[in-house]
This record gives structure tokens, sequence and C-alpha cells, in this order.
């Protein structure tokens, strides 16, 4: 079983930028495509990003695609959401979510494909 622990979150300006980081420990992070979601209060969790174990596939929400950038870094068994231009309505609490698969190419982008969870990082974009 793979344990992921996420940081980064906090509060920030409209039009600012954060980096979450995801960091894992228990198994080998290259067998797992990793995918970032957010939750906010009183929606359901919504799908972010998502990254294959190479690091060589990437896919994004439309609401974050152009401004949030994933990636991996498999020797430090992390991977990041690089988040620019965000918004108001980025506010949410983000997690992170690994996904044992035996390609290195894909990612899926539903959560039920995820069995690993990180316990979330708050992220708040002040108007």
């Amino acid at each position: 079983q793979v344990q992921l622990v996420e940081s980064g979150g906090e509060l920030v300006q409209a039009g600012g930028s954060l980096r979450l980081a995801c960091a894992a420990s228990g198994r080998t992070f290259s067998n797992y495509a990793m995918g970032w979601f957010r939750q906010a209060p009183g929606k359901e969790r919504e799908f972010v990003a998502a990254i294959s174990r190479s690091g060589g596939s990437t896919g994004y929400a439309d609401s974050v695609k152009g401004r949030f950038t994933i990636s991996r870094d498999n020797a430090k068994n992390t991977v990041y959401l690089q988040m620019n231009s965000l918004k108001p309505e980025d506010t949410a609490s983000y997690y992170c979510a690994a996904d044992r698969l035996y390609t290195y190419s894909n990612y899926h982008t539903a959560s039920y494909d995820y069995p690993y969870w990180g316990q979330g990082t708050q992220v708040t974009v002040s108007s």
C-alpha cells in the first residue's frame, strides 16, 4: 500500500501561484499513475489533473487547462501541481491519489479508479 502526504496549500490572492506537492512512501512510486482532485464545500470531488507512470502523458480538467501543470519526480517519490493565475473558484481541499497501473502511458480521470488517497491540503484564493 502506498501512503500519500500533500503539502503546499495556503491562502493566496487571486492571480497568484502555488505549488502543491504530494510525497509518496511505502511502494515503488513509479508503478503508480497519479492524480490531483479537489473538493469545495458542498460540492462533489472533481478531477483536476493526472499524470502517467512515466510522466510522459498528462491530462487536465477544462477548468484548469493552461493554468495548472502536473509533474512528477520519480527519484523523489513526489508529484507536483503548479497552479498559476489562481481564481477564487479554485478554492478547495486538494487531494492527490495513486492508481496502480501496468502501463506506462495511461492515467485515469475518475476518482473511483484511485484506491489510494492523501489527507488533502487546503487552498484558499481570495478575491
